[in-house]
């Protein structure tokens, strides 16, 4: 159990949040306080009711003022943020606006409303073939094979992809 002592140390500092703005504030400096210049003055305004791990505590403490946007840290010092500056943007694109949606009684939900049937169109019929390339199989002609040049094709049908390097062979005589 925590003695009175300890309890009353515990609560007699402001905290750390405060500590640090004031800290900051005091030292005026244009271009930011280091971590080593705020725990100076913190320890000299605050003196002997800083806890005995006071150091771990001010390094979380600015971690999380950083990440808030609180504290801005510039070149390893610590900067409060212009009052009259915008916020941080997060990363990426912002969203786009969504349209506004106007409120009232004919918003149904669509569940209840069903779709109108649609009314198939015929495709027309004066041309008599089908719409699109036709299947790579079906050949309009009737023909088996397509004919190049008037000449068609015999002999073994041709397998897939390059043919095999044909080695040729030196006949050594031996005497």
């Amino acid at each position: 159990m925590a003695t009175a002592e300890e309890e009353n140390k515990a609560a007699s500092h402001p905290a750390y949040y405060e500590m640090i703005l004031g800290a900051i504030t005091e030292l005026g400096e244009k271009d930011g306080s280091s971590k080593l210049a705020i725990s100076k003055q913190i320890e000299a305004t605050y003196g002997d009711r800083l806890p005995e791990d006071h150091s771990a505590v001010l390094s979380e403490s600015l971690a999380k003022l950083k990440e808030s946007g609180k504290l801005l840290f510039v070149n390893n010092n610590y900067l409060k943020p212009d009052t009259d500056a915008q916020p941080r943007r997060g990363r990426g694109r912002p969203p786009k606006p969504k349209p506004d949606v106007p409120e009232g009684p004919e918003l149904q939900s669509t569940k209840q409303r069903s779709l109108p049937a649609k009314e198939n169109k015929p495709v027309s019929a004066s041309s008599g073939k089908k719409r699109g390339r036709p299947p790579k199989g079906s050949n309009t002609n009737g023909d088996s094979a397509p004919e190049i040049a008037g000449i068609t094709p015999t002999g073994p049908k041709r397998g897939r992809g390059r043919p095999p390097k044909v080695s040729s062979s030196t006949e050594v005589s031996v005497e």
